[in-house]
């Protein structure tokens, strides 16, 4: 048997909506505080890694229509082309549905792998509706939040499991949910 076969993995409680819900608005306001300087040049779309990570870990809670809403209110937050964030947002979400399987299979480390190249879809499907508004020139560094996003993923993700992970009480053998 492989070494994969032989380690045992850890069962979540699922998420609670209002966890979710909370987590979307942390990242909502994220992405709008008011950034400077480099921390702007690499800041990564704070919704997306969140919607990603449920996608991904509670797909049955999350979906094209979250991600659709969420994106029509930073088109609006940010004063962009109306849709163009609701629309790259639902393709980054269904491809996260869409592979949320896969990218389960991975410890954290090679799971960002995985989101790098969805994150460069939102990146590539921002700068197109760019283009066509008639933004001539993008520079490399356009593309450094969707690095920013992948290295941010491993903490992001071993952040948000943690309300959903299980400890024993030292009196009996019942699981409850951890209260860190």
């Amino acid at each position: 048997m492989s070494s994969r076969a032989n380690k045992t993995q850890e069962i979540l409680l699922p998420a609670s909506g209002i966890f979710i819900f909370f987590t979307l608005l942390a990242g909502l306001t994220l992405n709008l505080l008011p950034w400077q300087g480099l921390s702007l040049l690499i800041r990564p779309d704070f919704i997306v890694l969140i919607l990603l990570f449920w996608c991904i870990n509670q797909p049955r809670k999350i979906g094209l229509g979250t991600a659709w809403f969420l994106g029509l209110v930073m088109d609006v937050a940010d004063g962009s082309l109306f849709g163009q964030h609701a629309l790259a947002y639902t393709l980054v979400t269904f491809a996260a549905l869409i592979l949320h399987r896969r990218v389960l299979m991975f410890p954290l480390l090679q799971q960002a792998l995985h989101i790098f190249p969805i994150l460069l879809l939102l990146q590539l499907t921002l700068l197109l509706f760019r283009l066509i508004v008639g933004v001539p020139y993008v520079e490399w560094s356009y593309f450094l939040p969707s690095l920013a996003g992948m290295l941010l993923w491993p903490p992001l993700s071993f952040l948000l499991q943690q309300p959903q992970r299980w400890t024993n009480k030292p009196d009996n053998s019942v699981p409850v949910q951890s209260s860190r």
